[in-house]
């Protein structure tokens, strides 16, 4: 069994991933209506694969002996007002997430749970290409957002991207 502690704070974050699929729902849906259909190919994807995060720590939960409550899921309340703006929370969003994974890893830390700490490995190496792809697309916007050619051309990148189910085994 779990440390409760542990437990808890698992079971808090499968409404996280909830809540980061609905807010890049919410993105997607933002580029659509611009007319950048690349965009919202990325965030749909992205909300795609924070769902499957949430579904891997609720089968943890279930693996482990222990029961998942699911949490009201909150509406995204990110003011979208410009091109640049759900970039920037994407960022923001992802160095907020990676505090919570460090805090159940912290947690399993304390209770000497390697089982969990080995568990959390992926999606703290997740959390690290996660940043990394937030920060790149802002630093893209930034040299070629403002240049129609070059929007066109990030748009097509994205559209590019393709889904890919999470490699972690459990």
């Amino acid at each position: 069994m779990l440390d409760s502690k542990v437990a808890k704070l698992i079971n808090e974050q499968i409404a996280k991933e909830f809540y980061s699929a609905y807010l890049y729902l919410d993105f997607s849906i933002y580029y659509e209506a611009q007319g950048l259909d690349g965009f919202a190919n990325w965030y749909m994807i992205q909300a795609q694969e924070e769902r499957d995060h949430a579904m891997l720590f609720l089968k943890y939960l279930q693996l482990n002996g222990e029961k998942a409550s699911l949490e009201a899921i909150g509406k995204p309340d990110k003011e979208l007002d410009s091109l640049m703006a759900p970039l920037k929370a994407g960022l923001e969003h992802e160095q907020y997430v990676t505090s919570l994974i460090n805090g159940i890893y912290n947690a399993a830390y304390e209770v000497k749970d390697f089982r969990t700490m080995q568990f959390l490995d992926w999606f703290v190496k997740e959390q690290l290409e996660e940043e990394k792809n937030a920060d790149d697309m802002i630093k893209k916007m930034e040299l070629f957002g403002n240049d129609s050619k070059g929007l066109y051309s990030l748009d097509a990148e994205y559209a590019a991207r393709i889904y890919s189910a999470p490699s972690l085994v459990l």
